[in-house]
């Protein structure tokens, strides 16, 4: 594997925010999130749960709420508007105001009309049309906000969850029909309101509320009485979802819990079905904000700030990748840029950048051994991005004498000196037609600026970067026009890179396959064709997050190094690949044998899992290896305390 002197950075102090709203889209098997910095992203869960898309968030811009209709994806929030996305640019593509003060739930019908709740009382209905979204009516006015909506699925009626109360309304006359009265006491204070967090609306008119006394209440909608209530905690239940058969509904707590009910019958006796409390699972440690049971999984996600993909292991025969519990820590994109030349790095951030320089150390050891610095790592410089947009890319150039960023709104250039007194002098005049970048990154040699616009091109030239979806496209420097396109596959890529001496082109997809594509040729290497026909260890396919970064050793022109959240890989071409027979792990094995029996037990994937939680991984000019962690554990530290933490015997 070789040996390397690692620069182990810790001092990337990266702090997701909590996650507030879910939606899921059953057709495209796309997951929407939406975080407390306004922030939306787009997981593809046919693609092994890969975060697609993020559109970045804005300066006091919450958003308490998201809906899918066919393909097009709008939010909602307390600054009373409603917005819908453009997915392709990645970019809130307009904003509606709602005129009815915040809006707390969006919610659309099978017909693709949206629901809005208000905090005026008002329940508004708006049409979604080809070129946007037009208000089309009001219900009748309540005493009262509106905290959540649910359709019935034939789309005549609506249960509206309030303070103390739940309404159901008839669409078709706009009226209130019924009242539902929530009980204080249960589970809290007669004094304090009851807040109906959520309700579900199923087909036999069942409705189920969620509120803050903790209970979870299954009602009749025909009647309006209450047929059971369930006690789940003393806190807030804040979440519901319900299964697309309607055989099973799961509610979220502020205790971090997921609990699952199912229609069954509860004893072999009885031969009635009736909603019962099944299981409950604890994966979180704070609230549970939101949740969406998507039929083989329940996917979760609150003020811990991770997704949770839990499985339901009776909905599988076998042991597959679908069938493990899978928890989404940090995003599938680089947030740290590398001046190898310079030995600088690039933090990014939503609303700044932090421009550090390396330490250095002139000791030597041997493996394993900690060495002492001589120069302690020194931020260099701190860049607040100007306006209320959140930055979504940036680079910095390898000599470090360039730095670039990008919002959805503008890209800023940037001439750094950093050898004596640091200093950075704005680039004035850029082309107009680059408002924004969905990538940004510098030439090897610093001469050029490749930006992947928010137009769908390509603009300064570019070596390669993926478009739509999981097209890839490879430029040509010289003549500034599109040499050829990679062959389709159906996983997107999640990392790849230029090999400086082959030029051959190496990408890793989402679903942990690996390609060489040979630009010269216009067709896949020898080696990727032996790769594919081998097929790779179940081992690697079988990892749990995506590669994001691949770069190459350039005093070994063999070696591609990679890496994902866990571990770091140098693949060796110049060795065997390894069949299902092979140990892939055999790192300690090789350190046991001798000189004379290891070339027996080699293969072309080295695997080092030393550094966990890694953000970044880059090889310097000296040989050195940059190693970027965010320990969990750290994320954890600055969360606010839970509602509630278990004690020893309690």
């Amino acid at each position: 594997m070789g040996e390397f002197k690692v620069h182990r950075v810790r001092f990337f102090e990266y702090m997701p925010t909590a996650i507030r709203a879910m939606s899921f889209n059953a057709h495209t098997e796309r997951l929407a999130l939406a975080r407390v910095d306004g922030s939306v992203e787009v997981f593809n869960f046919a693609d092994r749960y890969f975060q697609e898309k993020v559109i970045p968030g804005k300066d006091a811009h919450s958003i308490e709420a998201l809906c899918w209709v066919g393909g097009r994806l709008f939010s909602a929030g307390l600054h009373g508007e409603i917005t819908e996305y453009d997915l392709e640019n990645l970019r809130p593509k307009y904003s509606l105001e709602a005129y009815g003060g915040p809006i707390w739930t969006i919610i659309s019908n099978p017909q693709g009309t949206h629901v809005i709740g208000c905090e005026d009382g008002t329940v508004k209905l708006f049409e979604v049309l080809a070129e946007g979204v037009q208000f089309e009516r009001n219900l009748d006015r309540q005493k009262g906000r509106i905290i959540s909506l649910s359709w019935h699925p034939s789309g005549t009626r609506i249960a509206a969850g309030m303070m103390d109360m739940i309404r159901v309304f008839d669409v078709l006359t706009g009226h209130a029909i019924q009242r539902l009265l929530v009980d204080r006491s249960v589970g809290g204070c007669k004094s304090r309101e009851t807040v109906v967090w959520t309700v579900v609306f199923l087909s036999d008119h069942t409705i189920f509320s969620s509120d803050s006394a903790g209970k979870v209440q299954v009602w009749d909608g025909h009647t309006g009485t209450l047929v059971k209530t369930h006690q789940l905690t003393k806190w807030d239940v804040l979440a519901l979802s319900v299964s697309k058969d309607e055989s099973s509904v799961v509610a979220g707590t502020s205790e971090g819990t997921v609990v699952q009910f199912q229609f069954i019958a509860p004893n072999l006796q009885q031969q009635e079905k009736e909603w019962v409390r099944t299981r409950t699972f604890k994966n979180h440690t704070h609230d549970v904000r939101a949740l969406v049971e998507i039929g083989t999984a329940i996917v979760s996600g609150g003020m811990d700030t991770q997704l949770v993909v839990r499985p339901l292991l009776e909905k599988f025969e076998e042991k597959c990748f679908a069938s493990g519990l899978r928890r989404i820590h940090f995003p599938h994109r680089n947030l740290v840029s590398c001046a190898q030349k310079a030995r600088l790095l690039l933090l990014q951030f939503p609303g700044q950048l932090e421009l550090w320089r390396l330490g250095e150390s002139d000791g030597h050891g041997k493996p394993g051994d900690i060495l002492p610095l001589k120069t302690k790592p020194e931020k260099l410089l701190y860049l607040k991005r100007k306006g209320k947009d959140h930055i979504c890319c940036s680079a910095l150039s390898s000599c470090g004498g360039w730095l670039a960023y990008s919002t959805v709104s503008s890209v800023r250039l940037y001439r750094l000196q950093t050898d004596n007194n640091i200093s950075i002098t704005k680039v004035p005049k850029l082309p107009k037609v680059l408002r924004s970048a969905h990538q940004l990154c510098f030439s090897s040699e610093s001469s050029y600026l490749f930006a992947a616009s928010s137009q769908s091109s390509v603009l300064f030239g570019c070596s390669c970067l993926g478009e739509n979806d999981c097209e890839v496209h490879v430029y040509n420097l010289q003549k500034l026009e599109l040499h050829c396109m990679v062959p389709m596959y159906s996983s997107c890529p999640s990392a790849m890179g230029i090999h400086p001496t082959t030029n051959n082109l190496t990408m890793v997809h989402a679903d942990q396959q690996i390609f060489e594509f040979s630009i010269a040729e216009k067709q896949y290497t020898v080696w990727s064709r032996k790769l594919q026909m081998q097929g790779l260890h179940n081992l690697w396919l079988n990892r749990d997050t995506p590669v994001t970064h691949v770069t190459f050793n350039p005093k070994n022109p063999d070696q591609i190094l990679l890496h994902d959240m866990y571990m770091f890989c140098i693949i060796d071409q110049s060795l065997p690949l390894p069949d299902q027979k092979t140990q892939f792990y055999n790192q300690m094995t090789l350190r046991s044998l001798s000189e004379q029996e290891r070339p027996s037990h080699l293969h072309a994937f080295k695997v080092c899992k030393s550094f966990q939680d890694l953000m970044c991984m880059r090889l310097l000019d000296d040989q050195s290896l940059v190693v970027v962690e965010r320990p969990l554990m750290a994320i954890n530290s600055q969360l606010p305390a839970p509602v509630r933490q278990k004690k020893f015997a309690t």
